[in-house]
């Protein structure tokens, strides 16, 4: 959607190192995509990483994965896509000029967020109860015998990690764009941030679907 008018109607002054609003929106756009190929790039080498040791050790990958709890995993997916839907949502009704239903939508999608972690949270608990460490950290007796069980557990608490990371950061940039949503900064004329955090926060949500049946589900 234009924001060409943005400067007349909606009062948004762009910076003086663009020609006009509409220049400004497609430059921060393509800066955002920029930024998430260099996040791809991150991520799919740990999955290059995974793929590789996984058909190295794949004996000992396929016990140590039978140890997740599926459903917590499961049940933090759905979390996720809700969170992509009421984020959505949230920029669906800032381009409408919706500011209470936007507001609501982006208090939802930090709601979602916050509910991701503390299922997270649990989680982690009962792996460091069950000595799920990486590596030489790896003390559970269950899987003494599996070859490389604590590589696996290093991978895992990586990915998932560095993807927790990720969500605290997308939890602090929708809590700024709800605070400006409220103010009254953004209108049918001018939601550029909405968007951009909006696509961040799809982004976070895309690297959890891989994530999920990639260290839950393939055995």
């Amino acid at each position: 959607m234009s924001n060409t008018s943005a400067q007349t109607h909606g009062g948004h002054r762009f910076a003086h190192h663009f020609e006009n609003a509409d220049h400004e929106f497609i430059s921060v756009k393509f800066g955002v995509w920029l930024f998430l190929v260099t996040e791809v790039m991150m991520f799919g080498g740990l999955f290059v990483a995974y793929g590789i040791f996984r058909t190295l050790y794949a004996d000992g990958f396929h016990q140590a994965h039978l140890m997740l709890n599926r459903e917590m995993g499961a049940l933090n997916t759905v979390i996720l896509i809700c969170s992509s839907l009421s984020m959505a949502l949230g920029v669906h009704f800032a381009q409408k000029n919706q500011k209470g239903k936007s507001a609501n939508m982006l208090l939802l999608t930090i709601l979602c967020a916050f509910g991701f972690l503390v299922v997270k949270y649990f989680e982690y608990s009962h792996k460091f109860h069950d000595g799920l460490l990486p590596m030489r950290h790896f003390t559970n007796a269950h899987l003494a015998g599996a070859d490389h069980a604590g590589l696996f557990y290093s991978l895992y608490f990586i990915m998932t990690g560095l993807h927790g990371f990720h969500v605290i950061v997308g939890i602090g940039l929708i809590t700024w764009v709800l605070l400006r949503t409220v103010r009254g900064d953004f209108d049918a004329h001018y939601y550029t941030p909405v968007e951009m955090v909006g696509l961040y926060w799809h982004f976070v949500d895309l690297v959890w679907i891989y994530l999920f049946p990639l260290l839950y589900l393939v055995g």
